[in-house]
């Protein structure tokens, strides 16, 4: 990707988790059979390589496709349904886009240079390019709420929402970093969680965000913690983490800017 000497930090952020990826980065060729084509010998195809859908060609064009279970005897063009508005999405479309679509539809079909020739799945989600794209999401929120933790809790006064044990492990964790000579503050020690705490018991910097209770505070933590720990050990989101995934989308441009009063403060983040 051309980096733009000009940009702010807000500004490549931006571009970095609206245009970094696109739904060919993720989609699948859509496999297609002429309309005149048995049903029965289609079905074979499908079912040999998994396929749940297939295109539908009439005149060399696909115009249609068809579902695997549908097939029985007769032809492909016997079975063909047309493709629905919401359903298409073109080849340039962002992930975001990609994720709103299957929250309301089991597939999209991509355009290609005027015609359909792809298919995206939430399988499709499982991939590289979005567990990336995610991680980035849920490692940018992060990194926005510790910058509200020491705004709104000058000298270390955000201890007094942890315990004793917590405080303690990342004491440790300083220790060990300094020893590597990580220049580092205590707060960068805490974990995902403990920053949730924080922010779910302290009324001020919870009047900033989006949360309007303590107990969504650390409901959406532990969603978003979970998401992560998914993420860094390739384990399965879009059945576990369907619902956060759709939310971190949904609240795109929210995650980009960060809460109120911090996001003016960040033009020369990397």
């Amino acid at each position: 990707m051309r980096v733009n000497m000009n940009e702010t930090g807000q500004e490549s952020i931006r571009r970095v988790f609206t245009e970094g990826f696109t739904v060919r980065d993720i989609s699948e060729p859509l496999v297609s059979f002429d309309d005149t084509t048995p049903g029965s010998v289609a079905q074979v195809v499908m079912q040999r390589n998994d396929f749940d859908v297939a295109g539908v060609r009439h005149g060399g064009l696909v115009t249609g496709y068809v579902e695997r279970s549908d097939l029985t005897t007769g032809v492909c063009g016997d079975y063909a349904r047309p493709f629905e508005k919401s359903e298409v999405i073109p080849a340039s479309a962002s992930l975001s886009e990609v994720v709103r679509g299957l929250a309301d539809a089991p597939r999209l079909f991509v355009k290609v240079l005027g015609s359909i020739g792809g298919i995206g799945t939430r399988s499709d989600l499982e991939k590289p390019p979005v567990r990336m794209w995610l991680f980035g999401m849920v490692t940018l929120i992060e990194m926005r709420f510790s910058r509200l933790i020491e705004r709104y809790c000058p000298d270390e006064s955000w201890r007094e929402f942890l315990s004793g044990a917590r405080l303690q492990k990342a004491q440790d964790l300083l220790v060990e970093r300094l020893r590597r000579n990580q220049r580092v503050a205590l707060l960068d020690c805490i974990q995902f969680s403990d920053k949730g705490q924080i922010i779910a018991r302290n009324e001020e910097i919870r009047r900033v965000t989006m949360f309007e209770s303590r107990r969504r505070v650390e409901q959406v933590f532990k969603e978003l913690e979970r998401l992560r720990n998914n993420l860094a050990h390739s384990q399965d989101i879009t059945t576990s983490d369907w619902a956060i995934i759709v939310q971190l989308t949904e609240n795109l441009e929210r995650v980009i800017e960060g809460p109120p009063g911090i996001q003016h403060t960040e033009k020369n983040d990397p």
